[in-house]
């Protein structure tokens, strides 16, 4: 019999549903946002509604923070499972006001994660509260929805593509809530998205599924470096920095990234600030040996993991950054010709060359802006 870790959310589902078949096995921290990543059909919404309880695989296992929910002799319904399911769309609500459907949400639970005041402020539902459901944008039905959800005290939040019907100013306008209540609340999520740009902007872990079967699991910047996403043509990885300080001269932002410091154009930000930052592989160049004078400001000691081909004339490198005590993973994409010009290898010490690295929330912003300048 499995026992349950405290501190984990431990899923294992082996079996059929509907004669689809489904082999998912995974273990995330119970904390962050664990993001199920996967083409459409490939199990996802299976896997979710069986962590819900909406679905039995008699086999199978889950336990959140060192509680069972279910294992060879448990099963715990839906509606004993202190866990919120917020679907895609949100539900239409009822006549009530804005303030009435969350004033009854809270009065049905005692508020040990957040309180109605609490989620007002989280969400930014003040200047909706005398307003009817019916007369919200789908991004204010969607704050709602997801006010809703907190006041029921879960333990766990499960996220159904929860922007997937709505256009790109209404994404742009619900990610930052997504992410404050990723950074203000103790609350673990799972994120259930085929759109690899919503995880890679506030995933803090990764579960990769295909054909029902979890083939890929673990930190989000690890499982970018498998091969099933480095092969991809946009392939990158996410590096979570600090904020160390800022040169007012040159208008750079100084980053902590383990034991390296990264310099990137941006305005300044609170020292201690976390800021994530995407690296595109076409943004990372190989050097065999020290650059003597480039103009590339972030340069580091790096060694290739592996060698991935793409296409006939490129290779993906997977590289391990020497920043401290920990390697940091990175993706390099080359030329054939340059990888056989340098003599490269699996094992062997490169320098990596970042050419550019975008600060995402920054890139959001861009995004938004696009269709007004355009």
């Amino acid at each position: 019999m499995r026992e349950a870790k405290t501190g984990y959310i431990e899923v294992a589902f082996n079996g059929s549903l509907a004669n689809i078949p489904l082999d998912a096995q995974f273990s995330a921290p119970a904390k962050g946002v664990t993001a199920i990543f996967g083409p459409p059909g490939c199990g996802k919404t299976t896997l979710a509604r069986c962590i819900a309880g909406v679905q039995h695989v008699p086999t199978g296992f889950c336990a959140v923070d060192g509680e069972i929910w279910q294992d060879e002799t448990t099963f715990r319904p839906p509606h004993l499972r202190p866990l919120a399911y917020v679907f895609r769309p949100p539900i239409p609500l009822s006549h009530w006001s804005v303030r009435r459907t969350l004033q009854y949400k809270a009065s049905k639970s005692t508020p040990s994660l957040i309180d109605f005041d609490g989620v007002v402020e989280l969400l930014a539902l003040a200047p909706l509260l005398e307003r009817s459901p019916s007369h919200l944008s789908a991004a204010e039905r969607q704050r709602l929805a997801l006010g809703s959800a907190l006041l029921g005290q879960p333990q766990l939040l499960l996220l159904e593509d929860p922007l997937i019907v709505l256009d790109r100013s209404a994404k742009c306008e619900i990610l930052p809530f997504l992410e404050r209540m990723r950074k203000q609340l103790p609350l673990p999520m799972i994120y259930i998205t085929h759109d690899i740009a919503d995880i890679e902007r506030f995933a803090d872990h990764l579960v990769m599924m295909k054909d029902g079967v979890v083939t890929a699991a673990g930190p989000l910047n690890v499982v970018q470096s498998d091969a099933a996403l480095a092969s991809r043509g946009e392939a990158a990885v996410c590096l979570d920095t600090l904020v160390g300080g800022y040169d007012g001269r040159y208008g750079l932002l100084m980053l902590r990234l383990n034991g390296a410091r990264l310099l990137i154009p941006g305005a300044p930000l609170k020292p201690g600030a976390q800021l994530r930052l995407r690296v595109a592989a076409a943004d990372v160049s190989i050097a065999c040996e020290p650059p003597r004078a480039s103009s590339i400001l972030n340069v580091f000691q790096a060694r290739i993991k592996a060698s991935l081909p793409f296409g006939e004339a490129e290779v993906t490198l997977v590289l391990d950054l020497e920043t401290g005590r920990s390697g940091v993973p990175l993706l390099a994409r080359i030329t054939r010709r340059s990888f056989d010009a340098l003599r490269l290898c699996n094992g062997a010490d490169v320098f990596a060359e970042v050419a550019r690295a975008v600060p995402l929330a920054a890139a959001e912003r861009c995004l938004q802006r696009l269709p007004r300048s355009a």
